[in-house]
């Protein structure tokens, strides 16, 4: 299965919360509300999630294998990178 789009919905600066994307798999396949977070270290992919009813978040979508989960990590911050380079060149207002 590969990535065939990862589209940013949000940019945000406040928080650790960096951004929202939304990824398509194949051309036909889609998985929305990724959250890019910022971490101590370095910037993570979050899987969407929800809490269940003990109040725990658990996540509703995410890769069975740590290789899969690199890859998928690694094309997002990539392209989300990309998105941030292309708005600053830009002097986008919603990029500080």
């Amino acid at each position: 299965m590969n990535i065939t789009e990862v589209k940013v919905r949000k940019f945000l600066n406040e928080g650790k919360l960096r951004g929202i994307v939304s990824v398509t798999f194949d051309g036909v396949f889609a998985v929305h509300d990724i959250k890019i977070v910022q971490g101590e270290k370095r910037m993570f992919v979050a899987m969407p999630s929800r809490r269940d009813d003990n109040g725990v978040y658990r996540d509703i979508v995410h890769p069975i294998t740590i290789a899969a989960r690199n890859e998928i990590e690694e094309e997002i911050l990539d392209a989300f990178q990309r998105e941030l380079d292309t708005a600053a060149a830009q002097d986008s207002p919603y990029i500080q």
